[in-house]
């Protein structure tokens, strides 16, 4: 399977780019000819300059690619059941129904004059595209913080979907007490929320979270200071804020790596993360112990679904000249998608 994959590849040559996330199994990601996380591979998108892009990533990521693409460009992604739980719990009919409640609050109005949106990377190009259009934008746990402050300048509330945590935690760094900050459910009347709370709110958060992030919990925070005393717990800040309250370090699959990496020989890491880049990172530092912060630590099932073989057929299908499992982000959703992806490459 690695020599057809090699094959194929070097076949297309410059023709075909392969990305590959970080959460990717080896197997897959060390065909890729850049590596990262959303924000990077977002990056790597709009660079690109083959006339295929296989992302090997999930279905979100491939939407911002092919939004990102140029003219005659196409995105591949092995296997169209890659999906993300995260972005599947912010539905583009519940965001804009609490949207309409917010404008007939009188927080807003239809043009963000009152709240920015900000989406996540994960979620679906609709919601991308609903941001754009409301004078907001995308962001990554790389540059969240900065997303934060761009949109302050803009408006005195911020509408973050959908992972609430990210948001939460990310609010809180920057000085935002955890009671100006609300969660909206969708599955309830106004979001569970009075319309006093929300006016009061500077961050209305969606109640969505990361299957993977959201396991982890402060009693493995405990059980790591108490079983390896002096080793340091470095988190994603998807995970709960309780979780990094108690860690030693917060941050972005680019920065747990930087952590790791830059640390001295006999540095030790139980990280709070997806299980996949830490059974790499151990692997590639073997001068250093580095561990999961939970022994039971979850992998992400959706992005495991890319398997070689998917990508093996997906690249020799290229060579003999059929695109299969194309991503096409409709024209209408694709230009105010693009803005808000714009806005995000665009800050730091």
């Amino acid at each position: 399977m690695d020599e057809r994959i090699r094959e194929a590849k070097a076949t297309l040559g410059r023709e075909c780019v392969i990305l590959g996330h970080h959460y990717q199994r080896d197997e897959v990601v060390r065909f890729a000819d850049f590596r990262g996380d959303s924000y990077k591979l977002s990056q790597m998108a709009a660079r690109a300059d083959g006339r295929y892009i296989v992302f090997c990533g999930v279905h979100f990521m491939a939407e911002s690619a092919d939004i990102l693409a140029h003219e005659g460009q196409s995105v591949v992604l092995p296997d169209l059941n890659a999906g993300c739980s995260m972005a599947d719990m912010a539905e583009i009919g519940q965001v804009e129904d609490a949207w309409e409640q917010f404008v007939n609050l009188g927080l807003t109005d239809d043009q963000g004059r009152g709240i920015t949106p900000i989406t996540y990377m994960n979620s679906t190009a609709a919601i991308k595209a609903f941001c754009g259009e409301r004078g907001g934008m995308v962001c990554t746990s790389s540059n969240c913080k900065s997303a934060f402050d761009w949109a302050f300048r803009r408006n005195e509330k911020i509408f973050f979907l959908p992972d609430q945590h990210l948001g939460r935690n990310t609010g809180y760094a920057r000085g935002i007490a955890l009671d100006e900050m609300v969660v909206w459910d969708p599955y309830q009347l106004q979001g569970g929320l009075t319309a006093d709370r929300l006016r009061k709110a500077k961050v209305i958060l969606w109640k969505g979270h990361c299957s993977v992030h959201q396991r982890f919990l402060p009693e493995h925070v405990d059980k790591v200071r108490a079983t390896y005393p002096g080793m340091q717990v470095i988190v994603h800040p998807e995970c709960r804020w309780e979780v990094c309250q108690k860690a030693d370090g917060i941050g972005s699959t680019d920065y747990l790596i930087k952590q790791v990496k830059d640390a001295t020989a006999g540095s030790a890491f139980a990280i709070g993360t997806e299980i996949h880049l830490i059974n790499r990172l151990a692997k590639e530092h073997p001068d250093k112990h580095v561990i999961t912060l939970d022994d039971s630590g979850c992998l992400c099932t959706t992005m495991f679904r890319i398997s070689p073989q998917h990508l093996c057929w997906a690249l020799e299908n290229l060579v003999e000249g059929r695109v299969v499992n194309p991503i096409k982000v409709k024209a209408s959703v694709k230009t105010w998608a693009r803005v808000a992806l714009d806005r995000m490459l665009e800050i730091q």
